[in-house]
């Protein structure tokens, strides 16, 4: 009697180690088959791209003790933004969503076993008996979708649609980003050649300064004229002053702009006049690259086509499936004793399902769809023209900054050459220091519509290529200060 004890114990806690050993290592295998129908999109292994197809460098790896090139914030930026990282996850969710429709495809197994004890009592004139028996029960069914009047196929076309609106979504983020970078990087070059100026407009107002004390010296102008220059100096110097406050301003954006910890030390290149210059394509062109290529546009137009499959899923659903099973049971059924003799059942046929009614909650349901697709086509249209009048501003931005290039740099040279013509004149006594001053000013200027023209120029260059969805690193190695 202690012998078998013994034994059924042994057995028993073997059954038991094999029971907790199965889940282990079934999720092993689910982690070594991570992705066994191959439903990832490539962008996940190969890394994000921009709109070009050119690859993403991330962890963007720069050296800031040197000045800082537009491809490179642009790198920063892409790397540490929260909403880039969110979509990107959203790629990795409907992924998953895809790989489960597509499983539907393919039958479920479950298999269960016990380990069980049937004690039965009996009681007679000669006293009660007790019996106990220990044995194994097995039960095991297989179950396979055979026919569903297209739900299946619905359901993966509408996931796979919903993987290219988060693929689109995605791209749609980096747009984004680039472009806020872009207009904030530009801000800052252009307030720092705005400053660089000032203080070059501040030592000629000194040059200035110095050489109308040394003729009042000699006795060659009234006091008036330095007083004059003193003023001309101090109000040059007022303009360095907010020049370098904006500056200050403007780079602690593109910081923000970056996500970089604030206060973190940046320096910008300080040569403005490198830039390149492209023939603006006509804007019926450019309208059309963006309707296809913009990145918000394609995925609100495969978000429609994804809520259209979905009707096709939700009516299917009320329609009848006829589903393959078999099943194999040893010592009895689950949640019932073992039977009293060892045996194996075994079974298998076709089950044909009719939903007869529900209510009239299947039509609502159906309503519902229909509804969620006319307002997805009410939210590509919306899509699409607020990207195209992003792009019809920045095209306009883009035709007027060019057009304004030549006008500032013949202005810059006219206003340069007028103040040395009156400084000459002013050191030979033909000119007053009024006309020294205003020549001043125009160059001042001068120089401010020329910065601001460039920058303006090169900002809207890009802006257009991202808002057409067509900007990639290229352009920006091309594009440096």
């Amino acid at each position: 009697m202690h012998m078998r004890v013994s034994f059924n114990a042994k057995k028993g806690c073997c059954i038991l180690a094999t029971l907790l050993w199965l889940p282990s290592s079934a999720l092993g295998i689910a982690d070594l088959l991570k992705d066994p129908l191959g439903v990832q999109p490539d962008r996940l292994h190969t890394g994000a791209i921009f709109p070009d197809g050119s690859l993403i460098a991330s962890p963007a790896s720069v050296d800031l003790s040197q000045p800082l090139e537009l491809g490179s914030a642009i790198d920063v930026a892409l790397c540490s933004n929260p909403q880039i990282r969110s979509a990107w996850a959203a790629i990795k969710v409907q992924s998953w969503v895809l790989g489960e429709a597509r499983a539907a495809y393919l039958p479920t197994v479950n298999v269960s076993v016990s380990r069980l004890v049937n004690r039965s009592s009996s009681a007679s004139l000669s006293g009660t008996y007790d019996y106990f028996r220990t044995g194994n029960q097995l039960y095991s069914t297989l179950t396979w979708r055979l026919l569903d009047f297209g739900g299946r196929s619905a359901n993966n076309k509408a996931a796979s649609q919903l993987l290219v609106a988060a693929l689109a979504a995605h791209e749609a983020s980096l747009q984004k980003t680039i472009t806020g970078v872009v207009q904030a990087y530009f801000d800052a070059i252009t307030t720092q050649s705005s400053y660089l100026a000032r203080k070059k407009m501040t030592e000629i107002a000194g040059r200035i300064l110095a050489a109308t004390k040394r003729r009042e010296d000699r006795g060659a102008v009234p006091l008036s004229d330095t007083l004059q220059a003193l003023t001309a100096l101090c109000k040059a110097r007022l303009n360095e002053a907010r020049a370098q406050g904006d500056f200050n301003k403007s780079l602690s954006l593109l910081v923000q702009v970056m996500g970089l910890a604030p206060g973190t030390s940046i320096h910008l290149p300080q040569t403005l006049e490198l830039y390149r210059v492209d023939d603006v394509k006509d804007l019926n062109s450019v309208l059309r690259q963006a309707e296809e290529n913009h990145p918000a546009i394609r995925a609100a137009r495969a978000k429609l086509a994804a809520d259209t499959f979905k009707i096709t899923v939700v009516r299917s659903e009320g329609m009848p499936s006829l589903d393959a099973t078999a099943s194999l049971s040893r010592n009895g059924y689950p949640n019932q004793g073992l039977s009293s003799i060892n045996q194996s059942v075994t079974t298998a046929g076709v089950t044909l399902n009719l939903p007869i009614f529900e209510g009239f909650a299947r039509t609502y349901r159906i309503r519902g769809a229909q509804a969620q697709a006319e307002q997805s086509e009410a939210q590509l249209q919306a899509a699409t023209i607020q990207a195209l009048t992003e792009v019809v501003r920045a095209h306009a931005d883009a035709m007027t900054s060019l057009g304004t290039l030549k006008a500032t740099e013949l202005l810059l040279l006219a206003a340069t050459q007028a103040l040395h013509s009156s400084l000459r004149r002013y050191d030979y006594h033909a000119a007053d220091i009024l006309e020294v001053l205003n020549s001043q000013s125009a160059l001042a200027d001068a120089e401010q519509e020329r910065i601001r023209a460039v920058a303006e120029w090169r900002s809207a260059r890009l802006r257009l290529l991202a808002e057409s969805g067509l900007l990639g690193r290229a352009d920006l190695l091309q594009e440096r200060p």
